[in-house]
């Protein structure tokens, strides 16, 4: 846990965003002002599996860009406990209150407050399919990141690729095994495709949780055979996974050219559990086509921006012709004199 977040601590510290002023064309002050929410909801999955990764990858963001108050919402076990490792990650991380209560309910009950739990003024976190919809719903009555939900892997890969690695990762998501998670592989090589459906075989039976991957290779597993690398990069973009993995020859030049995923995996030693754990960027990353729209989480969306405006005595004068003729033009008549009326006489 330290490890990882020391990387997810510096990766948010590089992507914050700063205070700035310029000057415009009449002389005043322009610029943004960028400040923390001050109370900040985060929904961390448990369910099967316990996210502590999650903990880490939500919470860290928020105490870097500096909010006072980080509630965490994370459902508990039939006894009433909550798991101890995400615990521990939940208060390492920086979190402020945490509420045993988990699914749609608890994204209402960030939003809209409880007796014990007061209202937040943005939610952060992914889920599955319900907790996906109770923010889709509540959009508006608060501010939310975006609509991650079950996990998604896309490997693009040419005759290059090793065909164990590419059903390992495969197989790495399709352990969340909710059974709405989706798991692709798209290559020009029929001969890759064919081995990597045997290694799927092999491998599946190994699994500790093989019945949870199971179900999601039988709902949504595909290997897709394509003309060539341009069709396959054709077909990521349409797809706009949450995780896009780049296994073929020259990796890092074809990587320029998708343009929809949440996450970028380049090359064939760069797995997705790297993103999902350790690497830096937040594994909260947008799903179900949302990449088209969205970027995964960062450090900036626990930011609000401000704009600003100062403006002098004689840039307001240099102002006035334009301002005069936008408030002739719409018809605003009391728009303009607000501005003339500095230089009326008293």
């Amino acid at each position: 846990m330290t490890e990882a977040s020391k990387n997810i601590a510096a990766f948010a510290r590089r992507s914050r965003r700063r205070d700035w002023e310029s000057r415009n064309s009449h002389g005043g002050k322009v610029g943004e002002m960028y400040q923390p929410f001050q109370r900040v909801g985060i929904y961390i999955p448990g369910g099967t599996a316990p996210l502590v990764s999650t903990a880490l990858m939500t919470i860290t963001l928020a105490k870097v860009a500096g909010c006072p108050e980080i509630v965490v919402c994370t459902p508990c076990a039939k006894d009433g406990s909550v798991n101890p490792a995400l615990l521990f990650a939940a208060v390492q991380a920086g979190a402020t209150e945490i509420h045993r209560i988990g699914g749609a309910q608890a994204i209402a009950a960030m939003v809209y407050g409880t007796p014990t739990i007061r209202p937040v003024h943005k939610v952060f976190g992914p889920g599955n399919a319900y907790v996906v919809a109770a923010k889709r719903l509540l959009f508006g009555h608060v501010a939310v990141d975006l609509l991650p939900g079950p996990s998604e892997v896309l490997v693009v890969a040419d005759d290059s690729a090793d065909p164990r690695h590419v059903a390992a990762d495969l197989l790495a998501q399709a352990e969340h095994g909710s059974g709405h998670e989706r798991v692709w592989m798209v290559t020009p090589s029929a001969r890759l495709l064919k081995s990597v459906e045997k290694e799927i075989s092999r491998q599946l039976p190994l699994l500790e949780r093989a019945e949870f991957a199971r179900k999601v290779l039988d709902a949504n597993g595909w290997l897709i055979q394509v003309k060539d690398v341009d069709a396959a990069v054709d077909l990521a973009n349409r797809l706009a996974p949450e995780h896009c993995e780049l296994m073929v020859r020259g990796a890092r030049k074809l990587a320029s050219r998708i343009h929809s995923a949440g996450a970028l995996l380049i090359g064939p030693d760069s797995p997705t559990v790297l993103g999902d754990y350790v690497a830096g960027p937040s594994h909260t990353l947008p799903t179900g086509g949302g990449g088209r729209s969205f970027a995964g989480l960062t450090v900036d969306q626990f930011q609000r921006r401000t704009s600003l405006i100062e403006y002098g005595r004689p840039a307001l004068k240099k102002a006035l012709s334009a301002v005069g003729e936008f408030a002739r033009l719409e018809g605003l008549s009391a728009h303009g004199r607000s501005a003339t009326i500095r230089f009326d006489r008293k």
